[in-house]
């Protein structure tokens, strides 16, 4: 098991391409939140969505509660992510506070369904680049990695639970109208991020158990120059024939779903009986993830 660095990283701190990433992810999170989703009274998820409805009810800074509300948060991070993390997710709250009290945009548009697309969109995309610079923009994904440990929920579960709080609360104070949209905000907010700090081109496991093994090995490996890994299994155990059983090769391969249709396509021309499933994975490294041309 890793041991957490407790010690800041000062050339990761200071590392041109973090500096800028993160730098783009303050801007398009300032454009959503001040070009789209407060002058129309919209939330997000998360300590930001919290910020937004305190500031509307009680009209405190919301600058400062976005800073104040995610301060907490750091030590909780410090602990499990280390105290980089902590660091640069300090410069990025601090960014985004000074940016949202001192950065003057006019609204962009007043159209609901725009708003809760674009608006959702560039808060998410900002997030995501946040997120790939090393730091956070939002509190709200540490507490859930902590609660995860604590009761054993998983990570998705426990922040839609804190949103789904602050939806209802969202519609009694605002109405079921607006937290309606904030909730399509939010989720394009999701899927934007998703996109950003994953990859468009996110990684995906293909398995495929056919009677023309050999022939598909020599295509993933040879026409796709993608790496493969063979599993010994077992096909058989039907219903009609259970007793019927015989040997095969389970061939597992780390597709981008922009190639899973193609590959698909073409073990399906070469055995149309192939059966064959996918995982979706958080992450992949090493081995041949991607085949690149010697020029």
């Amino acid at each position: 098991m890793t041991a957490i660095k407790h010690a800041i990283d000062w050339k990761e701190i200071f590392n041109f391409k973090n500096i800028l990433l993160n730098l783009i992810g303050v801007i398009l999170i300032t454009l959503a939140l001040k070009g789209f989703m407060l002058p129309n009274k919209f939330l997000d998820g998360g300590v930001i969505g919290i910020s937004i409805l305190l500031h509307e009810v009680f009209h405190l800074p919301l600058g400062a509660l976005i800073l104040v509300l995610n301060i907490p948060f750091l030590f909780i991070g410090q602990k499990i992510l280390g105290s980089t993390f902590a660091f640069q997710s300090l410069i990025t709250f601090v960014m985004i506070a000074l940016s949202i009290n001192f950065v003057h945009i006019e609204a962009v548009t007043s159209d609901r369904l725009l708003i809760a697309l674009f608006g959702g969109c560039l808060i998410g995309v900002g997030m995501g680049f946040c997120i790939r610079s090393g730091s956070t923009a939002d509190g709200i994904e540490i507490l859930a990695l902590l609660t995860t440990r604590k009761i054993g929920l998983n990570v998705s579960e426990v922040i839609f639970g804190i949103n789904s709080l602050l939806f209802l609360a969202a519609a009694w104070y605002f109405g079921i109208s607006t937290a309606l949209y904030s909730i399509v905000t939010y989720f394009s907010a999701v899927k934007s991020l998703d996109y950003i700090s994953q990859g468009v081109e996110q990684y995906i496991s293909l398995h495929i158990i056919s009677a023309k093994s050999d022939e598909i090995k020599e295509l993933i490996a040879t026409k796709f120059r993608k790496g493969i890994t063979i599993i010994k299994g077992e096909r058989g155990y039907l219903p009609d024939s259970f007793n019927e059983k015989w040997d095969c090769d389970i061939i597992v391969t780390i597709v981008t779903r922009l190639e899973l249709l193609r590959i698909k396509e073409e073990i399906t021309q070469l055995d149309p009986d192939a059966f064959m499933f996918i995982q979706y994975i958080k992450d992949a490294s090493g081995g041949i993830l991607r085949f690149k041309k010697k020029h």
